[in-house]
C-alpha cells in the first residue's frame, strides 16, 4: 500500500545517509533492520511525526517482551539515536531509559593440546585461518580482510586495518605459520593476476576506488584469501573480488571440532581469539602487551584474561610456535 511505498522511500533515504557518513555496511544493515522494526512499533507511522518518548517505550518493550541481550539494547539504541538526531535533526535528550545490567561471563578458552587437536582436522588454506586466529589474536572478519600489503614475514607482523572501532594495529605473526602463509600469497597472487587481465580488481571502499582507480595492477591491494567468484560491489557497483565469507569459516570450523571430539566447550572462531589472550599471558606476557595486540581501548575490557588464569604474567611470544 502507499504507506508501505512512502516507509521504503524512506528507508532509502535513511540508506543513502549513513553512506554519505561512511558507516560500515554491516552497522548500516543492523541500523535499517532496528529502525524498520521500530516503524512496524509505531503502526508506520513516519518517524518525523513519532514522539520521542517512543524509543523508551520500545526500547522496554524489547527488555520485557523480547528479552533481548544487554548489547543488542545497545545497538538499537544507538540505530535510533542516528533516526532522529543524526538524520531527523531531533533531539531525544535525556531518554530516561537504562540498560539492563551486564553481567561478567569468562569467555571459553581452548588448552593448547585442544587447540592442536582441532588444527589436526584441518589443512592448507582452512587450517592456515584457524592458525592466524589463534596465532595472532585476530577476529574472523580481521582476517579475512587481510591484504598482501599487511604481511611482513621478516618482521614476523601483521597490520590489522580498519579493525573494531575503525582502528588500525600490529600483532604478532607465528613462524610456524609463515610456509602456507607462503603458499597461500602466492595463490592470492596468481588470482589477482587473472583477474587483472580482464581489469577486475579487488573490492575497494568508494574513497579508495577513486584514490587507486588502476587496483587491479596492484598486488599488493589483493585479499589473501580471495573468494572464488566475483561480485557485483554494493556501494560503487563495479565487478570485484571479495574475500571468503564468515559462514564458510564456521562451517569448516564445526567440521573439524567434531572431528577433534571436543564437545565438552562451545567452540565458536571467536574462541581461538580468546585463547590467544589467555595463553598469552600464560606464557609471560605483560597485559598492556596483550591490550596491544587484541586493539582494545581500554585495559580493562583485556583484564578478564587473567581471570581465566587467576594470576598475571609478563614477557611475550606467540602461543602457535608453543604447540
Amino acid at each position: 500500500n502507499s504507506l508501505e511505498v512512502i516507509m521504503s522511500e524512506f528507508i532509502e533515504s535513511v540508506r543513502t545517509n549513513m553512506r554519505m557518513r561512511g558507516y560500515a555496511l554491516s552497522t548500516e544493515k543492523i541500523y535499517i533492520t532496528w529502525i524498520r522494526r521500530f516503524i512496524h512499533f509505531c503502526n508506520l507511522e513516519h518517524p518525523k511525526d513519532v514522539e520521542v518518548a517512543k524509543i523508551e517505550e520500545y526500547l522496554s518493550y524489547l527488555a520485557k517482551e523480547w528479552n533481548v541481550s544487554v548489547n543488542t539494547q545497545k545497538v538499537v539504541l544507538n540505530a535510533l539515536v542516528y533516526l532522529f538526531q543524526k538524520y531527523l535533526k531531533r533531539e531525544v535528550g535525556d531518554l530516561g531509559f537504562r540498560l539492563a545490567t551486564k553481567q561478567r561471563h569468562l569467555p571459553s578458552v581452548l588448552s593448547r593440546d585442544e587447540v592442536a587437536l582441532i588444527l589436526a582436522q584441518l589443512e592448507g588454506r582452512n587450517r592456515l585461518i584457524i592458525e592466524l586466529l589463534y596465532g595472532s589474536g585476530l577476529r574472523v572478519n580481521e582476517c579475512l580482510d587481510i591484504r598482501i600489503q599487511d604481511i611482513d614475514i621478516k618482521l614476523g607482523a601483521l597490520v590489522v586495518r580498519n579493525g573494531k572501532g575503525r582502528k588500525d594495529r600490529q600483532t604478532l605473526l607465528a613462524k610456524s605459520a609463515v610456509p602456507q602463509l607462503k603458499i597461500q600469497m602466492d595463490m592470492a597472487l596468481g588470482v589477482h593476476a587473472k583477474d587483472a587481465v580482464a581489469e577486475i580488481g579487488p573490492a575497494m571502499t568508494p574513497a579508495l576506488s577513486r584514490k587507486y582507480p588502476n587496483v587491479h595492477n596492484k598486488p599488493a591491494w589483493a585479499f589473501l584469501f580471495p573468494s572464488a567468484k566475483q561480485c557485483i560491489h554494493p556501494l560503487t557497483g563495479e565487478v570485484c573480488r571479495y574475500h571468503l565469507h564468515q559462514t564458510g569459516v564456521r562451517k569448516f570450523l564445526a567440521v573439524a571440532v567434531n572431528k577433534s571430539g571436543i564437545n565438552t566447550k562451545r567452540v565458536s572462531c571467536h574462541t581461538f581469539r580468546h585463547s590467544f589472550a589467555t595463553h598469552m599471558l600464560a606464557s609471560g606476557a605483560d597485559i598492556r602487551t596483550v591490550q596491544e595486540l587484541l586493539g582494545h581501548n581500554d585495559v580493562k575490557t583485556t583484564q578478564i584474561y587473567p581471570h581465566v588464569l587467576g594470576r598475571h604474567h609478563s614477557g611475550a611470544s606467540s602461543p602457535l610456535d608453543l604447540l
